[in-house]
């Protein structure tokens, strides 16, 4: 998605129809084009090197699949799901993900974000035990 890439709010905003729905492992169901584009845009302010690195792309009538890895630096505050805020922590990531897509009339009418949690904590350094292996 070339939105993503070039961090272009408004453009990303457009590839969603207004009633969308996306479906988070840390956040849970997102309902509407601004809660969704929030969620990414949250990904921007604490990563703003942030890229996506393709591994596999599979597409099948109006479903897309990407597979590949969230990569970037943890230059910003970090939204918790609980509603903290957690300073930056300078670790770079790179988490392996999951991306299915649905699209209706040019519009992503769903998206399912799938990512490893733990990993994700690990490399930030919030779970020391983990991230030691």
């Amino acid at each position: 998605m070339a939105a993503m890439g070039s961090k272009d709010k408004e453009a990303l905003a457009g590839c969603y129809a207004a009633d969308a729905v996306a479906y988070t492992p840390d956040k849970g169901e997102l309902r509407g084009r601004d809660a969704i584009t929030g969620y990414l845009f949250a990904f921007w302010e604490a990563m703003p090197d942030v890229r996506y690195e393709d591994t596999a792309k599979y597409e099948a009538g109006n479903v897309a699949v990407n597979e590949g890895f969230v990569v970037g630096t943890n230059t910003g505050p970090l939204r918790l799901p609980s509603g903290e805020t957690l300073p930056a922590s300078g670790r770079t990531l790179r988490i392996r993900s999951c991306d299915v897509t649905k699209v209706e009339g040019g519009e992503i009418v769903s998206h399912h974000f799938y990512f490893d949690q733990l990993e994700f904590l690990g490399q930030l350094g919030l779970l020391r035990e983990l991230s030691a292996h």
